[in-house]
């Protein structure tokens, strides 16, 4: 995924993207943040990138709204330390997370460098306002976190926070493919990523 920063803050009261993941996901409203499940949010750039800012960095920059998610790693250090294989590595990429298979232990999130797993304190049912039938409710104890939405692929789709984004500041493709949009806009354009001194390889970059 590509995210184009300079997109995002020309719209920073948008949420459209985190609105669509959210319901759809069935993503609970937690008024304590505590509690907060989150599957894609925004941050400030110290938080975002906190071995990458320095003194010469404009100021626009460090208020710029970023988005954050999970970075689908091409070395996910969630999936190592699983051990109930809830949380795997598809072929094409993707970091799965079955909450089913979910015991509660939080190792993924001890392991996951980039905050982007939450965990369910309580039973998050009661704080859906309107449930949606086609994607399951989780209960008390289970972690879970951004999948890309890899029932939409499936059906020949895009993530719901790159169709749902009206601005056009997100984009999803195969990066191993040339003529890709994502590969095209990655050769046009300097990016970062997400901590990748950690050697995780996150599969995020963000044109800033």
């Amino acid at each position: 995924m590509v995210i184009d920063t300079r997109i995002c803050a020309q719209h920073p009261g948008c949420t459209d993207c985190i609105d669509a993941c959210h319901k759809f996901h069935n993503v609970p409203h937690m008024p304590d943040k505590k509690h907060e499940i989150k599957w894609i949010w925004k941050t400030h750039f110290h938080n975002a990138f906190p071995y990458q800012a320095h003194e010469y960095d404009s100021e626009e920059l460090h208020h710029r709204p970023f988005l954050v998610l999970c970075n689908h790693c091409e070395r996910p250090p969630c999936v190592r330390v699983c051990p109930t294989q809830a949380t795997f590595k598809r072929e094409d990429g993707i970091v799965m997370m079955d909450m089913h298979r979910c015991i509660g232990c939080r190792f993924c999130m001890a392991a996951c460098p980039y905050g982007a797993r939450s965990f369910n304190w309580l039973d998050p049912r009661p704080y859906i306002k309107e449930p949606n039938p086609a994607y399951p409710t989780r209960m008390r104890g289970v972690v879970e976190k951004c999948i890309f939405c890899f029932d939409h692929l499936r059906d020949g789709e895009l993530p719901l926070c790159v169709t749902s984004c009206k601005y056009g500041a997100l984009t999803f493709g195969d990066l191993a493919d040339p003529h890709s949009e994502v590969n095209k806009l990655l050769r046009e354009h300097h990016s970062i990523r997400r901590k990748v001194m950690l050697g995780t390889g996150p599969s995020v970059f963000y044109i800033i």
